[in-house]
């Protein structure tokens, strides 16, 4: 039976003890906020410019398609070369590809360019959570590596709500290739921190094998343990029917609610308050067993609580909802990753954790599916099918492998 062992702030455990962490994490927390701001920022200008649920579904597609086919590559180069070096470059790529998206708001370029742009920036973003999290790791003793996992969420998690309401309240304001130009700007804050930070452990470098590491080992290992295989299966479920919400936000504020930017970028940065909850509860709580059922038990919660925000038209109820939507959702992604990483050996972890990332890869079939259903069925229909679907097919995997229950 699994278990997630969790350290207290004040314990020589936590993690921020270390500077190379603290410093990450601060330049992390900065670019992570610019990130949510683009995207706020590109998805409310693809439902201005195109007023099209669809396009809005094939942008989100061009933004996500990339990691299911990059994120495996990425945890072999982070297995095989210097995590640090590579996410340097990566972010240099990454800046230069959104000051190029800023310019082409700018000039009013067609829809297929813009979008060609930004899926050769997501292939660069594609390429950074593998060697990212693999690298989180190496900056702690080991010791320590649970709580810098939990720290790592809670700091995505605070840029989620951040970053949507700075958004909103700049849409309101100024023109959107503006808040494109601030989100370039901010990659330059995790680019500064990695050319700082050095690991605190040899880790890192014990790690490497180069030319020798490949996906196979990786497999193998898979194949191996069973418990890796259902955290693997169970993931795909709340990225296909669940996650979507955050790309499909700007049309369910606007059709269910009738509200602008301000508002939906309100009700991600709620749903964040909501995340930053659960991954904190994580954190700081007692030690959690039977990791299967509360897994199993969150997924299910996130559908449940998709359902009660789509038929709401009350603004309180639905922040409420929201707010469960980020607790659910992010107790399960939080204790899933600690359970994966906590058993993953070092000089596997980047294609491990690249196999166990390729799950966003399935956000934009989610995104597609729902924008096509509210181009033909009606937002209310699209958001019941999140809903119930995340429900009805995580019983369905439940029922097939029951083993889950009894992680």
């Amino acid at each position: 039976m699994a278990q997630v062992e969790v350290q207290y702030p004040n314990q020589p455990r936590f993690a921020l003890h270390s500077r190379s962490f603290r410093i990450f994490m601060a330049g992390s927390l900065l670019s992570r906020v610019g990130d949510w701001m683009d995207l706020v920022a590109l998805n409310w200008a693809v439902l201005q410019f195109t007023n099209s649920p669809l396009h809005l579904g094939l942008i989100n597609a061009c933004r996500l398609v990339p990691t299911f086919l990059l994120s495996v590559p990425a945890g072999v180069m982070a297995d095989r070369y210097d995590r640090r070096k590579l996410l340097i470059w990566l972010q240099v790529g990454i800046m230069l590809l959104t000051f190029c998206i800023a310019y082409l708001m700018a000039i009013g370029s067609p829809f297929w360019l813009f979008a060609a742009v930004v899926t050769l920036r997501s292939i660069l973003t594609a390429m950074d959570p593998p060697i990212r999290n693999a690298l989180i790791p190496n900056l702690v003793p080991e010791t320590s590596m649970a709580s810098a996992i939990a720290i790592n969420t809670t700091v995505i998690n605070l840029s989620r709500i951040v970053g949507p309401a700075i958004a909103g309240a700049l849409l309101a304001v100024m023109k959107i290739e503006t808040v494109f130009w601030i989100s370039a700007w901010s990659v330059a804050a995790v680019l500064l921190s990695l050319m700082v930070i050095r690991p605190e452990s040899d880790r890192d470098v014990a790690a490497k094998s180069k030319g020798k590491a490949n996906i196979y080992e990786a497999i193998a290992y898979v194949k191996q343990n069973p418990s890796v295989q259902s955290l693997l299966i169970l993931a795909i479920v709340p990225m296909v029917f669940g996650f979507p919400y955050t790309s499909m936000m700007p049309v369910f504020a606007r059709d269910l609610m009738q509200l602008g930017p301000e508002g939906f970028g309100a009700l991600l940065s709620i749903s964040s308050i909501g995340a930053i909850a659960g991954s904190a509860w994580l954190s700081i709580g007692r030690e959690m067993k039977g990791a299967g059922k509360w897994l199993v038990c969150s997924v299910i919660g996130f559908g449940l609580s998709l359902l009660l925000f789509v038929v709401t038209s009350n603004f309180l109820l639905a922040a409420i909802a929201m707010f469960l939507v980020g607790l659910t959702s992010q107790t399960y992604r939080t204790m899933s990753r600690i359970t994966l990483q906590m058993q993953v050996p070092d000089p596997l972890r980047g294609r491990i954790l690249s196999i166990a990332l390729m799950d966003r890869g399935f956000i934009p079939l989610g995104a597609i599916m729902i924008g096509a259903i509210a181009g033909w069925a009606g937002t209310l229909w699209a958001g019941l099918v999140m809903g119930a679907g995340c429900v009805a097919v995580t019983l369905a995997v439940i029922f097939a492998r029951r083993q889950i229950w009894y992680l």
